[in-house]
């Protein structure tokens, strides 16, 4: 079983920019939705991802977080396009740039379409407490706030939030 160690943080200016290794676009919906996710009803999270010509299917604990039971499967690019054309609740879009601090991977997810003006980043970690940088453009954590998990992100996209869920966590940058 594999353990996916990570911290999501709100991004507070674009000095990173300036670090970016490589970007991909990504496209992901998932098969069981966020409303099954609230309500307790789902053990689990389970989404197709596209990225360029590489696709996968991944299937993580459903709670919140730093640390959750995580598997992820390649899967053929026609059935990952098959299964967010056909079987998800929605697609969520965005690009994922890859930036290096310290010899540390921060992927930092700038979010498209109803998503539009929300920036995240995240670090995997070997440990639950393992120090990681702290870049000045790294703000709030928001690791345990449900609203940012991507699968809520479809469901209750960024362009919806109230001007308080919007400007709650910026306050701290």
């Amino acid at each position: 079983m594999g353990i996916e160690i990570e911290r999501k943080f709100l991004v507070c200016d674009d000095s990173w920019r300036g670090a970016v290794e490589h970007s991909e676009q990504i496209a992901q919906g998932y098969l069981i939705g966020a409303q099954a996710l609230r309500d307790g009803s789902a053990r689990a999270s389970v989404r197709a991802r596209l990225a360029g010509e590489q696709a996968w299917l991944n299937i993580k604990a459903a709670r919140l977080g730093v640390e959750r039971a995580e598997f992820e499967y390649a899967i053929p690019v026609s059935d990952a396009r098959t299964l967010l054309d056909t079987l998800c609740d929605g697609v969520l879009e965005k690009v994922r740039h890859h930036v290096r601090v310290d010899g540390v991977l921060f992927e930092v997810d700038e979010f498209l379409g109803d998503n539009s003006g929300l920036i995240v980043a995240e670090v995997e970690l070997p440990a639950v407490d393992a120090a990681f940088p702290r870049p000045s453009w790294l703000g709030h954590e928001v690791s345990a706030l449900l609203r940012y998990y991507n699968v809520n992100l479809i469901d209750h996209p960024y362009r919806q939030w109230s001007l308080a869920e919007r400007t709650a966590e910026d306050a701290a940058c």
